[in-house]
């Protein structure tokens, strides 16, 4: 991790909790998992589990990304809500600023991914080894030397927004490991997860929770 870390002293903001979910809005700038070392200790599962010590982990937001996030309060739902994710039935939808103006204004990008071992956890764009990683963009609106996207990931993979979004020339703002120069000069990681819609473990029925965008 390139800067140092000081996670957001904010309260949880669960966005909804029942007998097997519990739903939360997560601040950008904290760790979803601990990291390696005591300083790197603090993080949403720790903050979690200290409000709902049964809660278990489903999947990952990146350290510079806020939004919605889901827990489960049951081993069967965590297996439950794993395999939804993993046979990529949840969908998700982001809101981000990219630099520059996107064009045009909806698409998808299809470029697999891979880790870049020498420069890890950046990952990279490999056509003859990378996984298959697809992403669907609109355009909300254009603003002054940026575009606001909301982007919809068919595919789960590490970074893969932020590579996409590089690989079309428009890294998103804020972005220490792919934004260079201008597209740099943000607050913070400017993509937020905005909704996720999911089946409840208990009976299937489909959801939708959202987080509004801080930005």
């Amino acid at each position: 991790m390139s800067q140092t870390y000081t996670p957001p002293n904010t309260p949880l903001d669960v966005l909804h909790q029942d007998h097997e979910l519990l739903i939360v809005n997560k601040p950008a700038g904290l760790l979803s998992v601990p990291g390696k070392g005591e300083h790197l200790a603090d993080c949403l599962i720790a903050r979690i589990q200290a409000a709902f010590p049964e809660a278990l982990l489903v999947h990952r937001l990146d350290r510079d990304t806020s939004g919605v996030m889901v827990f489960a309060m049951t081993p069967s739902a965590q297996r439950h809500l794993g395999l939804q994710f993993e046979k990529r039935q949840t969908k998700k939808t982001y809101v981000a600023h990219v630099w520059g103006r996107l064009e045009p204004k909806s698409g998808t990008v299809d470029l697999p991914l891979i880790v870049d071992w020498p420069n890890r956890p950046k990952q990279m764009v490999d056509h003859e080894n990378g996984k298959a990683a697809v992403t669907d963009w609109r355009v909300v609106r254009y603003g002054d030397g940026f575009t606001r996207v909301r982007l919809y990931p068919k595919t789960g993979r590490s970074h893969q927004l932020r590579v996409h979004m590089l690989a079309k020339g428009h890294p998103i703002l804020g972005d220490p490991f792919y934004a260079e120069g201008e597209a740099q000069n943000a607050p913070r990681l400017m993509l937020h997860a905005e909704n996720l819609r999911l089946r409840h473990p208990d009976g299937g029925k489909g959801m939708s929770f959202s987080a509004k965008c801080p930005f």
